[in-house]
């Protein structure tokens, strides 16, 4: 799941509100943004912010917005990285912990920031512990009604496929019965910065696609926050038995590999889905 996450993240970074990118939306290599200072081949925010919130689940510590907010701010100080809005990258520069973070944080967001790392929380048992700690992990930055219900809808979106609750085509009805929203809806055009955006165009493409490579490229083809679209896709594509699992290599080998890059995101991968069915949080 993070491994894909990740490839989706940083293929998708170099065509982010860069319409004028979308020709090389190829699947060929890592594109360069047109104005965003970011290597080729480097993940942003969305991957960071899942990391921090999957080794929470790992480590099984307790699942409370003072111990998420000061994952988010560790995974941030120990490897600093473009792709945050500006705003919230000077806010986690100046502060110091967790506490510090929920006392200063202005959590009234209705973007993707909730939606985008909720992934790994699709591993929780039950979609009732799911729709919990989603909502949970989202209201410390997005506690209103449109940024929990995008963050709870891409949390079971990977919990849907995990646990082979139902066929692929019936995924936008499945959520609709446990969060509020058009999430059976067809997106279409250019996905803006709210998190129901991102997520419905995510579930559109998982949706109507049955291979990784698909899926990747009509994330990107519908222009606009696309890198979020992608992340929230592939990371519920990769847990699907209906999606074939064709990632070109030469995107998994080219992805960053540092201290937190491939290797870390492949063992980090692991000790998550070895949770998959236990009784954690």
């Amino acid at each position: 799941m993070l491994l894909e996450l990740a490839v989706a993240d940083a293929y998708g970074a170099g065509f982010e509100y860069a319409d004028e990118m979308i020709v090389n939306n190829d699947l060929s290599r890592y594109v360069e943004h047109p104005r965003f200072r970011l290597n080729p081949g480097s993940y942003t925010d969305d991957t960071q912010m899942s990391i921090a919130i999957a080794e929470v689940i790992v480590a099984q510590a307790p699942w409370t917005p003072e111990v998420l907010a000061d994952s988010f701010v560790r995974a941030f100080k120990r490897d600093e990285r473009e792709g945050y809005s500006r705003s919230f990258y000077h806010f986690l520069g100046e502060i110091q912990d967790g506490e510090e973070f929920l006392t200063k944080i202005n959590p009234d967001s209705d973007k993707s920031g909730g939606a985008m790392r909720a992934a790994p929380i699709g591993i929780y048992s039950t979609p009732e512990k799911v729709i919990e700690a989603a909502t949970i992990q989202a209201a410390i930055t997005h506690n209103t009604s449109d940024g929990i219900n995008a963050a709870v809808a891409a949390a079971l979106m990977s919990h849907y496929f995990i646990y082979r609750l139902g066929e692929k085509r019936k995924l936008g009805r499945f959520l609709e019965g446990y969060v509020s929203g058009e999430w059976n809806k067809p997106w279409e055009g250019k996905v803006k910065s709210k998190g129901w955006m991102s997520v419905r165009a995510a579930i559109t493409a998982v949706m109507r696609n049955d291979s990784m490579s698909e899926l990747l490229q009509d994330c990107i083809a519908f222009t606009g926050d696309v890198d979020t679209v992608a992340a929230i896709a592939l990371a519920a594509g990769s847990c699907s038995e209906e999606i074939t699992q064709d990632i070109p290599n030469h995107l998994v080998t080219a992805l960053e590999n540092g201290a937190y890059g491939r290797d870390y995101l492949i063992e980090l991968d692991k000790q998550l889905m070895s949770l998959v069915g236990k009784k954690i949080g």
